[in-house]
């Protein structure tokens, strides 16, 4: 391909990379905003989504436009539908962080009367894997991918941890259903990240190796053995 097309992926990269640091920044203040209940804080979230939204729809018009002037092929070809893939992803997960505030007035609510749910290892997994993931794309390491896709089931173990415990807690504490419904809502939501962490590095896999893994399978793709070393 030509040195303009070059020029253009390297500048879809840059604007994909702008993209997952602002989508990493709004979901750990999200975490933080609903640790805090701070409103202000949760607002400021909502309108870093709007941006982020903006973001999304830029980098597919770029993508598009890079298909529709340049036809590539082969890896080339591979490294545009992943992108595309990659930004809908990250805009997902920012869809997720507003989610997570959402959550904040029944948190309020039941701000004299917590039932003690700590949230903060799922978190963590969730973000790590994201970082990971986002690095794994920048170094095209498979390695790292396919850590961040073995992770996955370390969070679902610890949402459905959480769930037991929180139903137990409604069980004697009925008067607090709200506030816990609104723990497993965090939760659930921070699983979700995980899960498309884990789409973003299965991406990475089929950019470098032309396989598609899904559901814990691997189907080799057909122009694998032709463009593995393109």
């Amino acid at each position: 391909m030509s040195i303009h097309f070059r020029n253009e992926v390297e500048k879809l990269h840059k604007m994909l990379l702008a993209l997952g640091a602002l989508v990493e920044d709004n979901l750990q203040c999200a975490f933080l905003a609903v640790e805090r209940r701070d409103r202000h804080m949760a607002e400021q979230i909502r309108k870093t989504d709007e941006k982020i939204d903006r973001m999304e729809v830029e980098i597919e018009e770029e993508c598009l436009k890079i298909l529709a002037l340049h036809q590539p092929v082969a890896v080339d070809l591979r490294v545009i539908i992943a992108v595309l893939k990659i930004n809908n992803d990250l805009e997902r997960i920012g869809d997720h962080a507003v989610n997570i505030i959402d959550k904040m007035p029944a948190l309020l609510d039941a701000i004299d009367r917590q039932p003690a749910f700590d949230l903060n290892d799922i978190f963590e997994k969730s973000i790590r894997m994201l970082k990971m993931s986002i690095n794994a794309f920048i170094h095209l390491n498979t390695a790292q991918a396919r850590d961040v896709c073995a992770m996955d089931n370390e969070v679902d173990a610890i949402k459905r941890r959480i769930n037991q415990q929180s139903l137990q807690y409604i069980e004697k504490n009925p008067s607090d259903a709200r506030y816990v419904l609104a723990v497993m809502g965090v939760a659930r939501n921070l699983e979700r990240v995980a899960d498309l962490a884990t789409n973003i590095a299965e991406d990475v896999i089929y950019i470098i190796e032309g396989s598609i893994i899904r559901h814990g399978n691997l189907t080799a793709n057909s122009d694998q053995a032709t463009t593995a070393s393109s």
